[in-house]
């Protein structure tokens, strides 16, 4: 096959699959993403190669991009002069909800043919190597390969597959686990299967303030519909918190599918409403997780995709988690039933809260 260096790529993948590229890209031979075994995979996908980051796919979604080593990956790398192969595969309008359901037709569809994926996870504020995230939300999921990763993530037109040598990424990411406050981001989930064999886990952080908590807090909770939705799965989470003379009892709940509803255990003694909290008679689609009306008492509905008011929910908690007489955020925990979510175990990394 002689080689391109642009124009129209010699493969037409315009009306390729998802799922038919997903395959090809498994099979790939990456070589060691070395330069010269770069250059030999995007001829043999049948793509044109140019000196620049773009590769020619002839794509309608659009063309792809390498990711070549620089400063910000040099040090997380063993001899790779690239770090990932990214490919756009469908286009949405740029609102929360256009873009979730984007990413959840791929995800169907990747699953249908490769099966549940070995890790689900959501970015947060960073991706690896410093990597732009979208701001309606930063969903992925990997297909873990020995030598090389498939990804399905969140890009800036739409979900886009994303082949890459599995090490660098891994080491980053184990890195980021330093101890400082926000040093990772979102929450990470992998399944016991044995694709994740030899998968190491970063140390993770603890909140030092409530305006830490708070922060945290916002960031998650403002994409949280759109992430749960694109990733479809639905999450539970108890929050508890110690109190003297009182243990731990659980403080307030948070459920989220297709839109994102907060529930509160706070007695008579707390002005709820003040901080925020209303009713079932209020929010009347809170049933749907809290059926009985009268408990939990307070609720909020804070909508789907792109509508929740991140700052004002994480304010609302942790006012609220204050006048119930929890101190410290070190007393803030999360439930150990959130870490399970379907056949994931999830760590919070980016809430710098402990597990209760």
């Amino acid at each position: 096959m002689t080689e391109q260096r642009g124009g129209a790529p010699q493969h037409s993948a315009t009306d390729e699959t998802i799922a038919a590229l997903a395959v090809r890209l498994r099979a790939a031979d990456t070589g060691g993403w070395t330069a010269d075994a770069t250059r030999a995979l995007i001829v043999r996908l049948g793509w044109g190669w140019s000196e620049s980051p773009t590769v020619f796919t002839g794509r309608s979604t659009g063309d792809a991009r390498l990711r070549p080593v620089g400063k910000y990956e040099e040090r997380y790398v063993g001899g790779e002069a690239y770090v990932e192969l990214a490919v756009p595969v469908r286009r949405a309008a740029p609102d929360a909800a256009s873009q979730a359901e984007a990413f959840r037709v791929a995800k169907d569809e990747l699953t249908a043919t490769l099966g549940e994926a070995s890790i689900m996870g959501v970015h947060g504020r960073l991706a690896p190597f410093l990597g732009a995230v979208q701001s309606w939300g930063s969903p992925y999921l990997r297909w873990r390969g020995e030598r090389d990763t498939l990804e399905l993530r969140a890009g800036p037109t739409g979900p886009e597959l994303v082949l890459r040598p599995t090490d660098p990424a891994e080491n980053w990411f184990v890195r980021q686990g330093n101890g400082e406050e926000h040093a990772i981001s979102g929450f990470f989930g992998f399944r016991p299967d044995a694709s994740n064999g030899g998968l190491t886990f970063p140390g993770g952080w603890k909140a030092r303030s409530w305006e830490t908590v708070t922060r945290a807090l916002a960031d998650f909770l403002t994409t949280l519909p759109a992430e749960t939705s694109a990733l479809r799965t639905p999450m539970w989470m108890p929050i508890y918190g110690r109190i003297e003379g009182k243990g731990a009892p659980i403080l307030f709940d948070v459920d989220c599918g297709d839109r994102l509803m907060l529930a509160c255990f706070a007695g008579e003694d707390v002005d709820a409403s003040a901080l925020g909290w209303g009713t079932s008679a209020d929010h009347p689609k809170t049933g749907r997780p809290w059926p009985d009306t009268r408990h939990p008492r307070l609720r909020i509905d804070a909508g789907g995709p792109g509508e929740p008011s991140g700052q004002e929910l994480a304010e609302t908690i942790v006012a609220t988690a204050r006048a119930m007489g929890v101190v410290s955020p070190e007393d803030l925990l999360i439930g150990a039933e959130a870490g399970e979510v379907g056949a994931y175990r999830v760590t919070f990394y980016g809430l710098g809260l402990s597990m209760a």
